[in-house]
């Protein structure tokens, strides 16, 4: 018997992510989209659905952060050893790549739910003794390397990923894609389901395109033009060679000028999705003629809520972790119990702040979070535009701001905004406490999100496609001020769930948006915490009953199975 035998002959169906944020010692994610394939890994064995994820091995994982002493980031290796959390499975398969073949042997790491269920995730890897110096990398650094590294990599998750559930003996029937980093499966499914022409011509074979497409699942995440990754079709023949389809129908499918991997997945998909309505309206927008479904994300309520409001929910609501949409019932409880457990979750950020930073908070002052990745569209420096009106502002209703994030090793303008925010905490130095939290990870998300009071959420309109971290704080009573964009477009009910920033549709202009969040922040957010607290308990639990019931991965991944997966 063999660790996949309980897995094998009932698992039909296979989701495929560049990064899974399955547990945080593995650092196999890099952000919200790894985050979001690891709730759906949760949620899925929650639900107990047949599934196997796939994924790369990422040994040196996203890069781990550093900031020197002027506010810049530099990175390092953020090296984690595969054999303590996973199990090697007596498998290869090789893969061509470039007119040489690679290996790949797969990780299994067993997700085991409360109640038992279990989910395989495979995770492949190329560091292997039959490969070259330069292939064993491969499936070392997420999102690392140039544009040759980057499609080689995507040629080992889509293509290698296919292959190795053939090989392993897995009989799947419905490919999940979670953004177009695993596009080329699409081209091994091709070449799979393809029979010669009529003979006129046995160079140019016949695809059957619509059982590709029945089997092809296709969630989409951005909105942001280079967020889509696209490749030279010089280096796309020059790696793939044979595994490509001749060049006019390579066109026709994954773009004109270059290899445009959203665009194949759209063609090659029979459903297709964004991760909130707005998004799927932006998307439709951006690729005209196809039609984009919304599945507004979720995250998974049972490893983002924190342990004081988890032990109250298990005595009130005691199936709410497998059934989030519970949560409702949370209207119908003290107020007092509700701030009770929010003090033990701001206390735990307090301590975590005071061990990483030296730097003391006021359990008693609100704390303003703003965490996440650190780029231009999400302008993390939007609350700190007019600095003088920021600590006015703070002389009337003191608060603190707790900021962390990381930007890519490639986002110059990311790297530029943390190193501003380290110039902005001098600048308020005596006038507000600011703190940034290097090294952000899920360990550091949990703290953070709970923590707080209020989550701020500033993106430039439509280009955030969903959000999650707003919706991981609602499940602890923090409340939200943000932009009208991605999810919180559904979610937003004015002052009762969270408040606006700006109104929907407006034109998003830096100034615009800024003087709007001053104009929150100074009347009703800060006065309602000071001098309406039983208001502002309330807003709280309005928080996780009209938020945490709705916005979860358990709804999320029941929409996907009776939407995407039983189509």
């Amino acid at each position: 018997m063999t660790l996949l035998d309980p897995f094998v002959p009932r698992t039909h169906i296979a989701y495929f992510s560049m990064e899974i944020a399955i547990r945080p010692e593995m650092h196999t994610y890099a952000g919200g989209l790894g985050i979001l394939a690891g709730d759906t890994v949760r949620s899925s064995a929650d639900l107990e659905l047949r599934m196997v994820f796939v994924t790369l091995v990422s040994r040196a994982g996203y890069f781990r952060q550093k900031i020197d002493s002027d506010g810049r980031q530099t990175e390092e290796p953020d090296w984690w050893e595969p054999s303590k959390w996973c199990q090697p499975l007596d498998a290869m398969v090789g893969v061509p790549i470039g007119g040489r073949t690679v290996w790949l042997r797969p990780w299994l790491y067993i997700h085991s739910c409360p109640h038992g269920h279990q989910i395989p995730v495979l995770l492949l890897d190329t560091d292997l003794e039959q490969n070259t110096s330069e292939d064993r990398a491969l499936s070392h650094y997420l999102y690392g390397g140039d544009e040759a590294y980057r499609l080689r990599q995507e040629i080992v998750l889509g293509i290698g990923g296919v292959r190795m559930l053939r090989a392993l003996g897995f009989d799947i029937q419905t490919y999940h894609l979670n953004e177009g980093h695993a596009a080329l499966l699409t081209l091994d499914l091709l070449k799979r389901y393809s029979e010669p022409s009529d003979g006129r011509d046995l160079q140019e074979p016949l695809y059957d395109l619509a059982t590709v497409r029945r089997q092809c699942v296709f969630t989409t995440h951005t909105p942001v033009e280079v967020g889509h990754d696209q490749f030279p079709y010089d280096l796309a023949e020059q790696l793939l060679r044979d595994d490509l389809p001749p060049r006019d129908e390579l066109r026709r499918l994954a773009g004109h000028d270059r290899l445009n991997t959203t665009q194949l997945a759209l063609n090659l998909s029979g459903y297709v999705n964004g991760v909130a309505r707005r998004h799927a309206h932006t998307t439709e927008a951006m690729f005209p003629g196809y039609r984009i479904r919304a599945i507004t994300n979720g995250v998974h309520a049972g490893t983002w809520t924190h342990q004081a409001f988890a032990r109250l929910y298990h005595e009130h609501i005691p199936h709410w972790w497998h059934e989030p949409e519970l949560l409702v019932r949370v209207l119908q409880l003290p107020d007092d119990d509700i701030w009770r457990c929010h003090c033990a979750a701001k206390l735990d950020l307090l301590k975590s702040v005071k061990e990483i930073t030296g730097q003391s908070l006021d359990p008693d002052v609100p704390v303003l979070g703003f965490a996440r990745r650190m780029t231009g569209y999400k302008r993390p420096t939007l609350l700190f535009r007019d600095i003088d009106r920021l600590a006015a502002l703070a002389t009337r209703h003191p608060f603190q701001i707790v900021l962390a994030g990381k930007a890519h090793p490639r986002d110059g303008e990311g790297k530029e905004a943390i190193r501003r925010l380290h110039q902005m905490i001098d600048r308020l130095r005596g006038r507000i406490t600011c703190v940034f939290l290097p090294g952000y990870d899920m360990d550091v998300a949990r703290t953070v999100i709970a923590g707080c009071d209020i989550w701020l959420n500033t993106p430039l309109p439509p280009h955030e496609a969903s959000g999650t971290s707003g919706m991981k704080g609602a499940l602890n009573g923090v409340l939200n001020v943000s932009v009208l964009d991605g999810w919180w477009t559904e979610a937003c009910i004015e002052n009762v769930t969270g408040w606006s920033i700006g109104s929907d549709g407006d034109d998003g202009l830096d100034e615009h948006h800024a003087a709007a969040l001053y104009n929150k922040l100074a009347d009703p957010v800060l006065p309602t915490y000071y001098q309406q607290p039983a208001q502002w308990r309330w807003m709280m639990k309005q928080s996780i009953g009209h938020i945490g019931y709705h916005f979860n991965s358990q709804r999320m991944v029941r929409r996907y199975a009776a939407e995407a997966y039983l189509r």
